[in-house]
């Protein structure tokens, strides 16, 4: 076994995206966020790093890719200065040792950094390999998933005053990342985006500004409803929707827009074909949690958030001016299953 830390060439990063396809193959949900996914097809800027882990090939000579990792720069401006990093092992070569290996390369590379960690679907195998390394519980994230066959086939009706429209791109860029910004302003993964992850996104082929739907009022977007369809692996499933995110600013919560947002999404969804709708929150969101239940999603799975706190010493030694508020996110599959770190998706 090998581990090496490089930037990926354009074959490496095509042996990374065969490697996520066999763990979501096998473990049924995906092992690398979309943001994660997003830096390997093209490219990640330092200080963000990747972790590859060979072994001898099972059917000839040389070596095959078993691990992989990616590791984030540490975010000093929101996230406790702490290091974000996925991992995944190929299904076909776990409980080897790999990722014992490959999460302790990570905890090094780190650096006195803290890691944080998400185990998606909670898995005994996961959970004993946090805990061998020092990690603990301190967050979870559930996925609900509902038959549209439950979400209305016509538009809900909107509070006085608030019209609806999609997504225009080239003009709602700014106004649409200023209300994110604010309306999770709270949140470590989704308040923090860029007009470059906005764009990177826009440049995906599940992309449509159809279902991307902005509350207006007096001239002003008061809130969004990004949907989302998931097609399927080849001959694996049917498309899937999700309530990719919904936003209101803070200024124009109450008086139930963003219950007549998801509602929008959730038509639209419907109206297009599909037979389900996912989506993901935070445990502790409990007022997004009651509205989803009370609409008919029913808990799919949990994942959880495990952190190993750093040497703050050598954190501020090598940041002095930097301050530490809250958290940070990643995504770890070692010797079991894993899927993608997520955003919470509601802010109502």
């Amino acid at each position: 076994m090998s581990i090496s830390t490089h930037p990926l060439s354009p074959p490496d990063a095509g042996r990374v995206l065969e490697l996520a396809s066999a763990a979501a193959s096998a473990d049924g949900v995906a092992p690398l966020s979309e943001d994660v996914l997003l830096q390997v097809r093209h490219g990640s800027a330092p200080p963000a790093r990747d972790i590859e882990v060979s072994a001898a090939s099972p059917t000839g000579p040389g070596q095959v890719l078993v691990g992989y990792a990616h590791l984030d720069a540490p975010d000093h401006a929101g996230q406790d200065g702490d290091i974000t990093a996925e991992l995944v092992i190929h299904p076909a070569h776990r409980r080897r040792g790999h990722g014992t290996s490959l999460l302790g390369s990570v905890l090094e590379l780190a650096d006195g950094h803290g890691v944080r960690i998400w185990a998606h679907g909670d898995r005994p195998g996961t959970a004993a390999l946090a805990a061998k390394s020092g990690l603990t519980r301190i967050r979870a994230l559930f996925q609900l998933r509902m038959p549209l066959a439950k979400a209305p086939e016509t538009d809900p009706v909107f509070p006085a005053g608030v019209t609806v429209r999609s997504f225009v791109t080239g003009q709602d860029e700014a106004a649409w990342l200023g209300v994110n910004q604010r309306a999770f302003a709270h949140h470590p993964e989704q308040g923090s985006w860029t007009a470059e992850d906005l764009r990177l996104r826009e440049e995906e082929p599940w992309f449509d500004p159809d279902g991307f739907f902005l509350a207006e009022r007096d001239g002003r977007l008061a809130g969004f409803h990004w949907t989302k369809v998931h097609q399927p692996e080849a001959g694996q499933g049917a498309p899937i929707g999700e309530v990719y995110v919904v936003g209101v600013d803070p200024g124009q919560q109450g008086g139930g827009l963003g219950k007549a947002l998801t509602l929008a999404g959730l038509a639209h969804l419907r109206r297009l074909g599909l037979a389900e709708v996912m989506l993901y929150v935070d445990e502790d969101n409990t007022a997004a949690v009651k509205m989803y239940t009370a609409l008919g999603f029913e808990l799919w799975s949990t994942d959880v958030m495990y952190r190993r706190p750093g040497d703050l010493g050598a954190q501020e030694a090598a940041q002095p001016q930097a301050r530490r508020p809250s958290a940070a996110s990643s995504s770890l599959c070692g010797s079991g299953p894993s899927a993608a770190a997520t955003a919470a998706s509601t802010s109502v």
